[in-house]
């Protein structure tokens, strides 16, 4: 005999979005949030919090163009779910200068002329803080090899190269 289970239908409460609470610092200041599950920390840093610094880009991890520093770290933000880095510290592009004082990698830039269009300028720069965090670079080969998962579509790589290289070899031999 044969038995069939009927399923309640849709109502509200069973089809609602999870939603998380997220609280995380972001350029210095906490920020606590409810969030959808699905949310990538690129829409919640562009979408919810304003900071369009951060540029989408492929939206696929692809190109660079979103990267930000979490924990220090660098991570292509539209592949990071926002409620993955709860406690988490994000810095983007406008949390790395200081009262109106550039970083030395975004003075590197401007001094290199290493942006044109500047589209992928933020994702570079905060890809260049996070190799000077991770300290690997030795050479430009190696500051050039550690960069290339961030991609410029003008073809600015020489100047880039140079202004990772004059900042981050610095840092290197402290």
């Amino acid at each position: 005999m044969s038995h069939s289970h009927a399923t309640d239908p849709p109502t509200s409460a069973n089809t609602a979005p999870s939603r998380h609470t997220v609280s995380l610092k972001v350029n210095g200041q906490l920020e606590t949030l409810e969030l959808e599950a699905w949310v990538s920390l690129l829409d919640l840093l562009r979408d919810r919090l304003g900071l369009t610094g951060t540029k989408k880009g492929c939206d696929h991890g692809q190109c660079g163009a979103c990267t930000v520093l979490v924990d220090g770290r660098r991570i292509n933000a539209c592949l990071r779910l926002a409620a993955m880095c709860k406690g988490a510290e994000i810095t983007t592009i406008e949390g790395l200068g200081q009262g109106g004082t550039l970083h030395p990698l975004q003075r590197a830039f401007i001094d290199h002329d290493a942006l044109q269009c500047g589209y992928c300028t933020p994702g570079q720069i905060c890809s260049a803080v996070g190799l000077c965090n991770e300290g690997q670079a030795s050479s430009r080969d190696e500051v050039r090899e550690l960069m290339s998962g961030n991609l410029c579509r003008c073809g600015a790589y020489p100047q880039i190269v140079a202004a990772v290289s004059e900042v981050v070899l610095q840092a290197h031999e402290r």
